[in-house]
């Protein structure tokens, strides 16, 4: 009888738990949106870069159930220093953008904050937050480009955009500090069929790069520099163009990731 009685008791315990398995979820899917622009603070221009890893990587952490959150999924920016996420739960979060720029979020070495630019938002329905950054390098087209022998020729200027004294002054108290950060160590062209070219989206036959050693490149700040594309573009193709400038800095900090400023996507006829 104890048998039967114990046998029954665990079939009610088990048919309970199967029909667990099978219970519908009734939380509501995320359905609410972020949106939200990355500008330069000194003139409200986009800050132009990358689509992708090498990007402005925004990361939120929601925090209406408190401080010890784990952050939700990063994305990054487009490549005009827009983004959208239209699959966010409704809540309260810190929402914090990382990229070719003065870090928002600054820490000394033992992790005491020393600065937070960061945003809180309670994000419901279709939330909009801009961030004003003082971008590192600001490049620009100094001409329109050249094909010659299916070749394209491009001119760039490079200059910093935020004096090298404030960088010192934001990053050292960091940890870590070397005068080395603030070398401009490459000049890329990207070339792609694609109009969002960049790093993420080039193609390697054409994309060229110009390498600087330490300090060589500061001579050459705000003079023209020529930077021309590799390879042989056949005729009659419609490519596109950005060229690009990082400095020897990694953005999170000791990420590993030295992140590039653009110019604007120019479309180029091969002819």
């Amino acid at each position: 009888m104890k048998k039967t009685t114990i046998f029954i008791a665990f079939a009610s315990l088990f048919f309970l738990a199967s029909c667990s398995m099978f219970e519908l979820d009734n939380y509501p899917a995320p359905a609410e949106t972020l949106q939200g622009e990355v500008v330069d603070v000194a003139t409200g221009d986009p800050v132009l870069t990358d689509q992708g890893s090498e990007g402005i990587r925004v990361r939120l952490i929601e925090t209406s159930w408190g401080d010890n959150v784990t952050p939700n999924p990063d994305f990054f920016c487009m490549p005009d220093g827009t983004f959208q996420n239209t699959k966010v739960f409704k809540g309260r979060y810190n929402v914090q953008v990382d990229g070719p720029f003065i870090p928002l979020l600054r820490e000394d070495e033992r992790g005491v904050p020393i600065a937070d630019e960061t945003k809180d938002v309670d994000i419901e329905g279709v939330t909009q937050v801009r961030f004003e950054v003082q971008p590192f390098l600001k490049v620009e087209w100094m001409d329109e480009p050249r094909v010659i022998n299916g070749k394209i020729q491009a001119k760039v200027r490079v200059t910093r955009g935020v004096s090298e004294s404030e960088f010192r002054e934001k990053i050292e108290p960091m940890g870590g500090y070397s005068s080395s950060f603030q070398n401009i160590t490459d000049i890329q062209l990207f070339v792609s069929y694609s109009s969002t070219v960049g790093y993420r989206a080039r193609d390697e036959r054409w994309s060229s790069v110009l390498e600087y050693t330490g300090s060589s490149f500061n001579s050459l700040l705000g003079e023209t520099v020529t930077i021309e594309s590799n390879g042989t573009i056949p005729s009659g193709r419609i490519v596109f163009i950005r060229a690009a400038a990082r400095i020897n800095y990694d953005t999170p900090k000791g990420s590993g990731t030295r992140r590039w400023n653009y110019t604007d996507a120019k479309e180029v006829l091969v002819r």
